[in-house]
């Protein structure tokens, strides 16, 4: 009989790091979707005629924004409702609105496009973590949550990498002519054959992955109300909004790097987009990955401790190791060590991926983390994608007033941003430890 009990276990156990490798394939291609504008800046900028500041409102705020006010009424359908469903949804609609995107003749129809990216990317955050934190244990879940978030390394570094390929070898081309919709630029078919491969995807979670079963849930799945969900969170400011905002500008940074890190490359060191693909991609599949997993496991191993704040801890390192590194990149002259400069920065950067929601999930009570994990979204999606990768570019485009310059404009808003960041997270730590406890 314990034999059998056993393999149940083990079996479960082995089917809930599948559901995590499945998710971590969905959030890839989110990322891939989402970072591939890294590296299409320069053949965009020509097409339109626009400077960095308008492309970076393309890149970063047409997406974020609609990926947040979607987030808080997906998140009540997650927290409610089959979270397997609602991803298989989203990763229709985002994989369809990415490839429509290869097709916009103007600045506008491409901006609406990467709108309806967001809606469908704002299925998948809510309700994977949920998920995830129903999946696994406490001793385990900064490690699941670590690999889940791989992806957004995975993603991005196959985003530059393919994207640098394919923009490559387009660009030797007289004209491009598809089947059906007639001539093309390689940017516009690049939209392509990043977003259909992931209609592959939305089949396999839906006929692979199963709904798992609530934690500390009772019979009553009566669906919690927004206004109760906010009670909740103003009785408790100190901790959530401390951890909440102090995160998203760390996230201004991240994404800024993300964003502007290919044209860094082919802008200071002259690197072709190929070339600017395929280092920073790898830079963000090795350095990222690392990260990830490092962050997850050393939070694990401080939580077996009894340490209940180890991944705020873990964050508030990260933002301060980062900053040398990032400041660096103003300053490098040779491209060897600006390569360890940014895998250093991308590496730090990457703590926060998989803990911040962690932190969230161990702190929020089981029917509300779909809301308050939209909640986090938001602001980090607005305020870390929304406005980091733009205040480099108006920094670049006001101050520096030199495309040249974007290594500068990095190692500024690094300089201002992560110490204001820590602090807010620090100033909340009290609270959150005690709200860690109230959850147990």
């Amino acid at each position: 009989m314990s034999n059998q009990k056993e393999e149940s276990v083990n079996s479960s156990t082995i089917y809930a790091w599948y559901v995590v490798c499945v998710l971590l394939v969905a959030q890839a291609f989110s990322f891939l979707d989402r970072m591939i504008m890294g590296l299409l800046v320069g053949p965009i900028k020509n097409s339109f005629d626009i400077s960095d500041t308008q492309y970076s409102l393309l890149a970063g705020f047409a997406f974020s924004l609609f990926y947040a006010l979607m987030g808080l009424p997906l998140a009540r359908i997650a927290d409610r409702g089959s979270r397997r469903n609602l991803i298989v949804i989203g990763i229709t609609a985002w994989s369809f609105m990415t490839a429509l995107c290869g097709l916009a003749k103007g600045y506008w129809t491409l901006f609406f496009a990467r709108m309806g990216v967001g809606v469908g990317e704002a299925t998948l955050g809510p309700a994977a973590y949920s998920m995830i934190a129903d999946y696994f244990p406490k001793n385990i879940l900064a490690r699941a949550l670590s690999v889940y978030m791989i992806g957004v390394t995975l993603g991005s570094g196959f985003a530059y990498m393919l994207g640098g390929a394919v923009v490559g070898y387009v660009e030797g081309m007289d004209r491009i002519i598809v089947p059906i919709i007639g001539e093309m630029e390689g940017w516009q078919l690049t939209f392509f054959i990043v977003g259909l491969p992931g209609l592959f995807v939305a089949a396999l979670m839906y006929y692979t992955v199963r709904e798992p079963a609530r934690k500390g849930v009772g019979q009553d799945l009566a669906e919690i109300p927004l206004t109760n969900v906010l009670s909740y969170l103003l009785q408790r400011k100190q901790a959530y909004l401390g951890h909440i905002l102090g995160i998203s500008i760390f996230i201004m940074v991240v994404y800024a790097l993300n964003l502007w890190g290919p044209t860094y490359f082919i802008r200071t060191f002259e690197y072709t987009r190929p070339e600017a693909g395929w280092v920073f991609g790898l830079v963000m599949i090795s350095a990222g990955t690392f990260g990830l997993l490092t962050a997850g496991l050393l939070s694990d191993k401080l939580m077996a401790r009894g340490i209940h704040d180890a991944y705020i801890r873990m964050i508030l390192f990260s933002m301060l190791a980062i900053m040398p590194c990032a400041i660096a990149l103003g300053f490098i002259e040779n491209d060897k060590l600006a390569i360890v400069a940014m895998a250093f920065a991308i590496y730090f950067s990457a703590f926060q991926g998989g803990i911040s929601g962690g932190a969230l999930q161990l702190m929020t009570p089981n029917r509300m983390r779909g809301q308050v994990t939209a909640l986090f979204l938001l602001a980090a999606n607005l305020i870390g994608l929304g406005l980091g990768p733009t205040v480099i570019a108006m920094v670049t485009d006001y101050i520096f007033m030199d495309e040249a310059a974007i290594g500068k404009s990095i190692a500024l808003c690094t300089l201002l941003l992560c110490p204001t960041g820590a602090f807010i997270l620090w100033r909340s730590m009290p609270a959150i430890q005690k709200q860690l406890t109230e959850q147990g």
